[in-house]
């Protein structure tokens, strides 16, 4: 990624992709036996605090000066590979 919009772009699609994840496993929970909606309800809450990590860290590179992008980059790069990790964990967990 060469421009802090390309990046910003990049990350933002990549979120939209890993919200329908969430939605889907959300509507998995619905079907689960009482023991299954436990470790769904689990991994979804993990999911989306990790997810609100990254929205927050996202905003905050948004509103960066052109100098200071690349120093908050790293943040981002960190949170999103938290929050990926998390939903790929429940994916494949749950199968989805």
């Amino acid at each position: 990624m060469n421009t802090k919009e390309d990046y910003q772009q990049k990350i933002q699609a990549e979120l939209e992709l890993t919200q329908v994840k969430i939605t889907e496993l959300k509507a998995r929970a619905k079907l689960a036996s009482a023991d299954e909606r436990v470790s769904y309800k689990e991994h979804i809450h993990d999911m989306e605090q990790k997810l609100a990590t990254t929205k927050t860290k996202l905003k905050v590179f948004s509103e960066a000066g052109d100098e200071a992008w690349e120093e908050l980059k790293s943040g981002v790069d960190t949170a999103w590979k938290s929050f990926s990790a998390s939903v790929q964990k429940a994916s494949d967990k749950f199968k989805t």
